[in-house]
């Protein structure tokens, strides 16, 4: 099935008949003055698909491997937790 495109205006005016048309299995590109800012697809879309859908489309550069593990950027010291950290900088 082909992708179809479609402009934020007129997306805003036709989004229910958008997404009857996407939950059916269609893929819609929206498009924002002539270039593709979002990628509507089917949820049911299993994950393999629309991994294969983006590296297609440009979105994301992979080769299928798994990630090597990373060292923590930051260690805590005490009885601190990140949640601690992040709260007493919001005030």
């Amino acid at each position: 099935m082909a992708e179809r495109r479609i402009g934020i205006r007129e997306l805003k005016s036709k989004l229910s008949e958008c997404v009857r048309e996407v939950r059916e299995g269609q893929t819609i590109l929206v498009t924002q003055r002539g270039r593709v800012v979002a990628r509507l697809i089917p949820e049911a879309t299993p994950v393999r698909e629309r991994l294969a859908a983006l590296k297609s489309a440009g979105g994301i550069q992979w080769s299928g491997r798994r990630l090597p593990r990373t060292k923590p950027v930051a260690r805590l010291r005490g009885r601190r937790t990140v949640a601690d950290l992040v709260s007493e900088n919001r005030e």
